[in-house]
C-alpha cells in the first residue's frame, strides 16, 4: 500500500493514513507554511495550514505523505537534516510527479 495506490484510486486517503499510522491536523500556522509532518510517539502527525485552499490542502497532504513514504522522517543525523531540507522537499515533489507520470502512461 502506497501513494501510487492512492493516486490510482485503488485505496482511499484514510486507508493510506491508517497504513502509515498517520493523522491529519488542520491548524493555524504561518502563511509561508502549507504543511509539515513529524513523528511523535510512533504516530505520523501531518499538520496542514487550515487557511490554504482545498486544492493546496490536497497537494500538501500528498507531499507530506511522500516524506513518510520516502522514509525522510527517520534520518540518522538530525542535526544535519536542517542542511538537507531543500533536498528532501525537492525529492518529495519529484516523487509525486514521477508517480503521476507513471499513472498517465
Amino acid at each position: 500500500m502506497n501513494l501510487y495506490n492512492l493516486l490510482s484510486k485503488e485505496i482511499t486517503q484514510q486507508e493510506l493514513l491508517n497504513y502509515y499510522n498517520s493523522t491529519i491536523i488542520y491548524e493555524e500556522v504561518p502563511k509561508s507554511i502549507n504543511g509539515l509532518v513529524f513523528n511523535y510517539k510512533g504516530i505520523n502527525l501531518i499538520i496542514i495550514n487550515k487557511y490554504i485552499s482545498y486544492y493546496k490542502k490536497k497537494k500538501t497532504i500528498l507531499h507530506e505523505l511522500a516524506h513518510i513514504e520516502l522514509n525522510q522522517l527517520n534520518q540518522i543525523d538530525k542535526e544535519l537534516f536542517a542542511f538537507k531540507v531543500d533536498k528532501y522537499e525537492d525529492e518529495a515533489d519529484l516523487y509525486i510527479k514521477m508517480l503521476l507520470k507513471r499513472i498517465k502512461e
